[in-house]
């Protein structure tokens, strides 16, 4: 099966994984790879890096926007078979080690399953792993203040509430943001399509999740890229802008 790999802006790749999407950037033959879908979509992940001509091997890094399974889900194998560093906000570091868990319960989903999409999504998430034990074993800060040093050159954003630790990434060159979870253009659970949060039930605070948005809405770009839906073109400030007016 093909992956759905779409070129979106210079060196800049956005893939549609199983529910959940994540991002190349590449810089000569060095990628940066933000995101890792589910631990089921490991092939798709290792697809996408050759169809935009890189491998696994060519990975500088790995960044995730936050720890849970659908954007975690390859991270620890990548550091382990080949060494890639996995970088996320300092406050994100121990949930990816797994010291504590923020992410959706069965009882969440459960108190939600008469609303439409849920239990589909639900029975979609547990096939690809999505309650799995996935921890990285050395996650890593950061390791400087502003643009990384790698292909891409993203800008880190830290956008809490949906976890603690949540970041966007934002490329001001070529007006492109990276925004996870903390905002997104559709999701199976979701009734509306186009810029919002995700449902009540995902986040770990609702209300940063909500303030985050005036935090993004502060970025200069015309192309976001989310955790979940279709690339959205359009000012980034008006996305999270309507996504907060719908969260109120």
């Amino acid at each position: 099966m093909q992956t759905d790999v779409r070129h979106v802006a210079d060196g800049t790749y956005l893939v549609h994984g199983s529910n959940t999407n994540w991002v190349i950037l590449t810089d000569g033959d060095a990628v940066t790879l933000v995101d890792t879908g589910y631990p089921g979509d490991r092939e798709q992940v290792l697809a996408s890096l050759a169809q935009v001509g890189s491998s696994p091997e060519a990975v500088a890094a790995v960044l995730i926007t936050h720890a849970h399974n659908d954007h975690l889900g390859s991270a620890e194998y990548l550091r382990a078979a080949y060494g890639t560093p996995v970088y996320l906000h300092d406050a994100e570091v121990p949930h990816a080690r797994r010291e504590f868990l923020h992410q959706v319960t069965v009882g969440d989903v459960v108190r939600n399953g008469w609303r439409p999409g849920v239990l589909p999504w639900a029975l979609h998430a547990i096939h690809s792993g999505g309650k799995a034990h996935v921890p990285v074993t050395d996650p890593e800060a950061f390791p400087s203040e502003g643009a990384l040093d790698l292909p891409g050159r993203p800008v880190p954003v830290h956008t809490p509430g949906h976890t603690d630790g949540h970041a966007a990434f934002h490329l001001p060159d070529t007006g492109v943001l990276i925004s996870g979870d903390a905002l997104v253009s559709g999701h199976p659970t979701a009734r509306v399509k186009g810029p919002q949060l995700l449902p009540d039930m995902f986040h770990h605070e609702r209300a940063r999740a909500v303030a985050s948005l005036d935090v993004l809405a502060a970025l200069e770009g015309d192309l976001l890229l989310p955790g979940h839906g279709p690339a959205h073109r359009g000012p980034v400030r008006e996305a999270a802008l309507q996504a907060r007016e719908r969260a109120l």
